[in-house]
């Protein structure tokens, strides 16, 4: 049986205030066209179909388009929310779009109910867990505590157990949203910490044949059956080094990989990130490969330069972001401030913070999981208010 598996499209995302619309459209137009010329059996979605839990009308309209153009060409969907989708919003007409042949599995409760396709080999369970977010689906998944790692294992028993009364040699694939330990996350993906921990182990995932990801925007495997398909366009400049692709999956009769392929996604235009002082940037002919590309400019100048977004612009006319970093001595107070805050969350400047005004005396473990409780709280709070609105 063969996969098409990808995730996190974000329909109605845009870069550094440009819409990314039309790319998007060339995506899904690439997509639709490779399940057509390369006979895929069935494509799987697995999470941030769109960017927010409101999309703009626009987003919805493409992301209808889509959906028919797949249903037309009768290639089963699979397809889950993320964490930045609202799960009922997408979830609505589920019953309807099922006799179509897209599944959408959006309902927490029901991840141990799955789209069974067969080929020559027999059946193929697929199940979508759709992003848990521990707090709100505890009680639900009758896990033992609201963390990552228990609800996704209480969803994966339940998992295991339909699978164990289907009929002997069922093939099965899994369809999650989760930042899964080994992954290399991005800058562009929204912190799912809770307790402090944001991954799970692989192995919350063993006894199913293929694992299909979604959160973390770059294309990498885990292990050989768990992995992330990667967002299909760059949302960041940290995504400058990634290939943005979509997995081609084949799975044999034993459940095995026979084959894999990763399949290129349309680039509208490459990113650059550019580093030096400015009179630097305007004057290397060695950065004329980058005129055309979406530019991220750091600017070392130890004294801010005039005017340098107009500068660069007549150069670099796509020109997104400008950074200061200027170059400074060691000792300089300014450098060593600006280091500690670097890959720094917000819970860790927060224990930071009280350490300063202690005179160096950092937050007791007391105090450390009231603060992890607070964030936690507010980023629950957050995505419950923007789910209801």
């Amino acid at each position: 049986m063969r996969l098409l598996h990808t995730s996190d499209w974000h329909l109605g995302r845009s870069f550094h205030r440009v819409s990314l619309l039309e790319a998007q459209a060339a995506y899904l137009d690439h997509l639709v066209a490779t399940v057509r010329e390369r006979e895929v059996d069935a494509v799987l979605v697995s999470g941030d179909v769109y960017d927010r839990a409101v999309p703009p009308l626009s987003a919805v309209e493409l992301f209808d388009r889509a959906l028919h153009r797949l249903a037309a060409a009768g290639v089963p969907t699979v397809m889950i929310s993320g964490n930045h989708d609202s799960a009922r919003r997408l979830g609505v007409g589920a019953g309807l779009f099922e006799r179509a042949g897209i599944h959408l599995r959006t309902d927490p409760e029901g991840c141990a109910t799955p789209v069974v396709l067969t080929d020559d080999h027999g059946d193929v369970a697929l199940y979508g867990l759709p992003y848990l977010e521990p707090a709100l689906v505890k009680d639900a998944l009758r896990a033992p505590k609201a963390g990552h790692e228990a609800v996704l294992t209480a969803a994966m028993d339940r998992v295991r157990a339909d699978l164990a009364a289907r009929p002997a040699g069922t093939r099965s694939v899994v369809l999650a949203h989760a930042f899964v330990a080994g992954g290399e996350p991005s800058d562009s993906e929204r912190d799912i910490t809770v307790g402090g921990v944001a991954a799970v182990p692989a192995g919350v995932f063993d006894g199913v044949d293929y694992v299909a990801l979604g959160h973390l925007h770059g294309s990498q495997r885990v292990t050989e059956r768990v992995r992330y398909s990667g967002s299909p366009l760059a949302y960041s400049f940290s995504e400058d080094g990634h290939r943005k692709t979509m997995w081609l999956i084949d799975l044999d009769g034993d459940g095995n990989i026979a084959a894999e392929e990763r399949i290129d996604c349309p680039v509208e235009r490459p990113l650059a990130r550019l580093r030096g002082r400015l009179d630097t940037l305007l004057e290397d002919p060695g950065l004329d490969r980058h005129e055309h590309a979406w530019v991220e400019a750091t600017l070392t100048d130890p004294v801010r330069p005039a005017d340098p977004m107009a500068r660069l612009a007549r150069r670099f006319p796509h020109t997104l972001s400008l950074v200061f970093d200027p170059e400074r001595p060691p000792e300089d107070p300014l450098a060593s401030y600006a280091q500690r805050l670097k890959g720094r969350d917000d819970h860790q400047i927060a224990e930071d913070f009280v350490a300063h005004v202690r005179g160096g005396s950092g937050p007791s473990d007391l105090e450390r999981t009231v603060l992890r409780a607070a964030f936690d709280d507010v980023r629950v709070d957050e995505s419950v208010r923007e789910v209801s609105r």
